[in-house]
């Protein structure tokens, strides 16, 4: 007997001829059933009809007219997901929409009701009440520096450790117990809280066991980093290479730091005159000619930090207490980075390889020009402009040609907008470099789509 994958319900004439066709090709009725999404009586109806009739077409119906015309629905739609109840905030609910369509039936010449409202958006699967976080690129050489982490974490070498800070964890004491219900034993919380100040926990996930070092502090400031980054650095194997990927703070990309890398590797640290500028510092930290090195992640690039991911677990296992002290705090972090050592700790895997990340980060752009290229700040659309340019010039081939083809089309029907937006500018500096950027991006752009209408005529 074949198999049957199921599919999604299709019309009521296709379910038929299909029932019909299939049922002839050897499959039960109940087969057939689930494969077309519906009932086995639909399938039986379909059988009889066509050796009554001979076929299976419904024949015509008058029906009852539609209330709403189509072009009703996509102006319904374009007020509903195009719109703001007020200057440049708010949003839409089914029942204030309808209220608001009710008093004012101009806007789309008709009044109705929220029903019809949520009707006309489910047919179309527009949830345009939904939302949710992301992380934008902002980092013009991200891609660079993401191949990099993941080449690095695919081959990873014998000593590698994941550094963060976990800022400002705010010690909260609920005013009232936790209690728990007789029936289910769930848990009631109290709302209202005592704030007792705030604790910060600095860690280093190890890579190939996934045990952590961590220490909770009153702060994170340099001094306090430096002496718990010695401290690991001691527990280390002694003369073997040791690398730390972190992110772009301050404190990590300092010439303290520097001085500390350079003592900790027994080498003499080059002159604070040498070590000028943060990008000198950056570039002598990466270097690979001593006992320490640091990986530094993208700006904007936390996710590829794995110690992010055990803060998650941390803040899920410890940090939804109440606590009435720092020290309260502090010791049920320390049972469970004990617990977590000795008994639950497992390395993570690193598999994601970064497809697909250029095309989207290409979309993510040319979607911001299509619907909001007059609110981008002026310093966010110089990276942005830098990222793409970078993005053409490197992985040109990571995304599809109709991809850049619909971004110079954005970027051809917004250059006014743009343009106006750098002029209002007032920083100098900034002005310069964002016209600069559009200017290297538009000519890359143009250069290729001249050459590709050329090759074509």
């Amino acid at each position: 007997m074949p198999v049957l994958t199921n599919i999604q319900p299709v019309s009521r004439t296709i379910c038929r001829q299909s029932s019909v066709v299939l049922t002839n090709k050897g499959f039960t009725v109940s087969a057939v059933a689930a494969f077309v999404g519906c009932c086995i009586s639909t399938v039986a109806r379909s059988l009889k009809r066509m050796s009554d009739t001979g076929d299976v077409v419904d024949l015509p119906r008058s029906g009852r007219p539609a209330t709403y015309s189509e072009t009703f629905k996509l102006e319904l739609i374009g007020f509903y997901c195009q719109t703001q109840p007020f200057p440049n905030s708010g949003r839409w609910t089914l029942r204030w929409a309808a209220v608001h369509l009710a008093a004012d039936s101009k806007i789309v010449n008709a009044t109705p009701s929220k029903s019809t409202i949520h009707r006309i958006l489910k047919e179309n699967n527009l949830k345009p009440h939904q939302s949710r976080y992301f992380l934008h690129i902002t980092d013009p050489d991200f891609f660079p520096k993401m191949d990099h982490l993941i080449k690095l974490y695919l081959n990873p070498p014998q000593n590698l450790f994941f550094f963060d800070e976990c800022p400002g964890i705010q010690i909260l004491k609920r005013l009232v117990p936790d209690l728990r219900t007789d029936e289910t034993m769930k848990r009631l919380e109290e709302f209202e809280y005592i704030r007792n100040g705030t604790m910060n926990v600095l860690a280093f996930f190890n890579y190939a066991n996934g045990k952590v070092h961590a220490e909770c502090h009153a702060d994170h400031k340099t001094d306090t980093f430096l002496a718990i980054f010695k401290r690991h650095v001691s527990s280390c194997p002694a003369n073997e290479q040791i690398h730390y990927v972190m992110d772009n703070l301050s404190t990590h990309r300092g010439y303290p730091f520097c001085k500390a890398v350079a003592e900790l590797s027994g080498i003499d640290c080059p002159s604070e005159n040498k070590l000028n500028n943060l990008e000198k510092r950056v570039k002598w930290l990466k270097s690979t000619d001593k006992r320490i090195i640091i990986h530094f992640t993208p700006y904007h690039g936390s996710w590829l930090n794995l110690v992010e991911f055990w803060f998650g677990i941390m803040n899920k296992k410890v940090l939804n207490e109440s606590y009435g002290s720092a020290e309260e705090l502090k010791e049920s972090f320390e049972a469970f980075l004990e617990e977590w050592n000795t008994l639950l700790a497992h390395p993570f895997r690193w598999s994601y390889d970064g497809k697909g990340l250029h095309k989207k980060a290409v979309n993510r752009f040319t979607k911001m020009l299509k619907q909001a290229a007059n609110k981008l700040e002026i310093s966010t659309l110089t990276k942005q402009l830098r990222l793409m340019s970078n993005l053409f010039d490197h992985y040109f081939q990571e995304v599809p040609g109709e991809n850049w083809e619909k971004l110079f089309t954005f970027l051809q029907s917004q250059e006014a907008t743009i343009r106006n937006s750098i002029m209002n500018e007032e920083g100098p500096l900034k002005k310069e470099n964002a016209e600069n950027a559009l200017n290297s991006l538009f000519s890359a752009l143009e250069d290729y789509f001249w050459q590709n209408t050329r090759k074509a005529a």
